[in-house]
């Protein structure tokens, strides 16, 4: 009998042991997710606005294409780093970028833009491959501690942390919106003012950040790492990008990484130059990007609620590629900027059907690379960004020089293949589920 009431204590011990691990972990999700959102409301609102308000010999849209182009350099060796930094200091670190380019617009030239955009290349690297590192370490931690399925934990804690992320669209470009209402832009103070409030919410974030429990189980906590560490992952570092890529699965999946790129980097260049201003002028893009960064947020954490394995993400990404391709075949053959009511609700429609497909690739496509290469993490989430920076890259140094229709033909074309390759890839890895008894 003393042996049952002991064991019962011990259960009760372990069980509140349990909880407070829980407690912890939800934690660290929900503050990771303020944390990016604070720091990114800033710099996603930046980033609609370089090419309206540094237009001079389209230095926002130059620098853009630096800053993708550094990140998918530095993308190449941000395993290594992440590794040996750790994915919390990671994220810390990386946060330092984006302050100094919103920092750079305050007094913007070729010689503040430009250095500012190539040291945000090696910020973005680490603090992508971070977030990727330690959202899917904490999920899986989770998991293992409360003995839940691993792919549906992994798809609630992507869904809460891109739906939560994915408002700073919203949030951003309202303040936006309030502070550049007027005709070209707004006036000098009024931009001041507004990349004032960004750097005071980049701050916050920052702060935000440095409360983060450490992961254990990723050599982060307990004893510190050498340098030698360190040298030899630089020394292994083109293998760690080669091996990656001998890898079927990540094969098949790279063009929909590409794809997922390209309609992001649409939407902030093309989408906004060519369908939202003519229609709404400058004052209606921070208008248009909050319909977009609403929508996006809302389908984020449900599509990352309905995620509890492969086919669950089959399903996801096939209907968020469907509405992707009715807005491309709607802007190549049928759209014309009409006046009246329908002059704006069209770009308001497209802008809701936009940010609905990103919610459904940045959720999926996170999701999928935390479940298929678990051996790996940091690498596999550094190929993601490596590809999908090269990707958003390509679209700014390409947007001075091409035409909307010509871009939308591009889109089409990639998004059908990366389609076709993520349903081999589904199926491959099936059979192989399948024969594992898994």
């Amino acid at each position: 009998m003393e042996e049952v009431e002991s064991q019962e204590e011990t259960h009760l011990v372990l069980g509140d042991s349990t909880r407070g691990r829980l407690r912890n972990r939800a934690r660290d999700v929900h503050i990771l997710s303020c944390a990016f959102l604070l720091i990114f409301l800033a710099y996603g609102a930046a980033q609609n606005l370089e090419s309206t308000l540094n237009s001079d010999e389209d230095l926002g849209t130059y620098s853009l294409g630096i800053l993708y182009l550094s990140f998918t350099f530095f993308s190449v060796v941000a395993s290594p780093v992440v590794q040996f930094l750790g994915s919390k200091n990671s994220l810390v670190l990386g946060t330092t970028g984006y302050w100094l380019f919103i920092a750079a617009n305050l007094k913007p030239s070729w010689y503040t833009m430009v250095p500012a955009s190539l040291y945000l290349g090696f910020a973005a690297s680490i603090i992508w491959v971070g977030q990727g590192t330690y959202l899917t370490s904490t999920a899986r931690c989770h998991a293992e501690d409360n003995y839940l399925h691993e792919g549906t934990v992994i798809g609630n804690f992507n869904g809460e942390f891109w739906g939560i992320f994915a408002s700073y669209q919203f949030i951003g470009n309202l303040i936006s919106l309030a502070l550049l209402k007027n005709g070209k832009g707004g006036s000098t103070s009024g931009t001041t003012l507004l990349f004032i409030i960004f750097l005071v919410s980049m701050t916050l974030g920052t702060i935000l950040m440095c409360f983060l429990h450490k992961m254990d189980g990723k050599g982060e906590e307990g004893q510190p790492k050498s340098s030698e560490s360190f040298y030899s992952s630089m020394f292994s570092l083109f293998k760690k990008v080669i091996t990656p890529l001998h890898d079927r699965r990540m094969l098949l999946i790279i063009p929909l990484v590409c794809y997922s790129g390209l309609q992001q980097a649409f939407v902030w260049a093309e989408f906004t130059k060519y369908v939202v201003m003519p229609a709404l002028g400058v004052s209606g893009v921070g208008g248009a990007m909050a319909v977009y960064g609403a929508f996006d947020a809302v389908c984020s954490l449900a599509a990352g609620r309905f995620t509890t394995g492969l086919p669950s993400i089959t399903l996801i990404v096939s209907g968020g590629a469907l509405i992707q391709a009715i807005v491309l075949l709607w802007l190549l053959l049928t759209y014309r900027l009409s006046s009246g009511v329908l002059g704006v609700v069209y770009p308001l429609l497209m802008s809701a059907m936009c940010g609905i497909s990103d919610g459904v690739f940045n959720t999926q496509l996170n999701a999928l690379f935390g479940m298929l290469f678990r051996h790996d993490t940091e690498g596999a989430f550094a190929q993601l960004k490596v590809w999908q920076s090269a990707s958003i890259a390509l679209v700014f140094f390409l947007s001075p020089y091409i035409t909307l229709q010509a871009m939308l033909v591009l889109m089409l074309a990639v998004l059908f293949f990366s389609i076709a390759g993520f349903l081999v890839l589904t199926l491959h890895v099936e059979k192989d589920f399948s024969s594992t008894g898994s």
